[in-house]
């Protein structure tokens, strides 16, 4: 099912180093929905980093979704009751967000948005980014993968040398694995 005419709900956390290649995907998903909300965990709104200062990031997202971003939980809160999108892209999504995820905790906007939208029985799509998928958060991912209307974004190591447990999701298949989770199936493979 294609992204054309959809309420997309575009949710970031706080892995700063992929959102320069998540934007132009953004960017793309805006010019073929019929809407995007925005949506910032805490640390996403308000941290500034190396890649980049929280007011910039804020602005690029305004400027493309030419939406407020949701920034608190009782912003968030509507989204469930009011089943305002069709899908739920949360690019990038930390090891924390997952860890958070995979066990109930609602404690950000993101979380909340998530919350909401599952019980709803929509599509959830995670853009995995984390230090630690192979290590501690590995339980995590499971958890998740076994979880009803939970998908993944495919994902491999990006930097087994230097970082043996690190994962991150590939920015060219954000859009592919949302269509085929709006069909209710995880894009194959998930490990590239």
């Amino acid at each position: 099912m294609e992204l054309t005419n959809k309420k997309i709900g575009f949710a970031f956390t706080g892995s700063f180093c992929t959102y320069e290649v998540i934007f132009p995907v953004l960017s793309d998903i805006c010019d073929m929905a019929e809407m995007v909300l925005p949506i910032m965990s805490f640390s996403s709104y308000n941290i500034d980093s190396r890649f980049g200062k929280a007011k910039e990031h804020i602005a690029k997202i305004e400027e493309l979704t030419k939406s407020k971003i949701i920034t608190t939980i009782e912003g968030a809160e509507p989204i469930g009751p009011k089943s305002l999108i069709d899908v739920l892209i949360i690019a990038p999504c930390t090891g924390n967000t997952i860890a958070k995820l995979a066990n109930g905790i609602t404690d950000t906007p993101v979380l909340m948005a998530a919350k909401g939208h599952l019980r709803n029985n929509k599509p959830v799509v995670i853009f995995l980014s984390s230090n630690d998928s192979l290590g501690n958060n590995l339980k995590n991912i499971g958890i998740l993968l076994n979880s009803k209307n939970i998908f993944f974004v495919p994902f491999n190591q990006d930097n087994y040398v230097k970082k043996p447990n690190s994962m991150v999701s590939r920015p060219e298949l954000i859009i592919p694995a949302a269509e085929s989770a709006l069909d209710n199936r995880q894009i194959q493979p998930i490990i590239v």
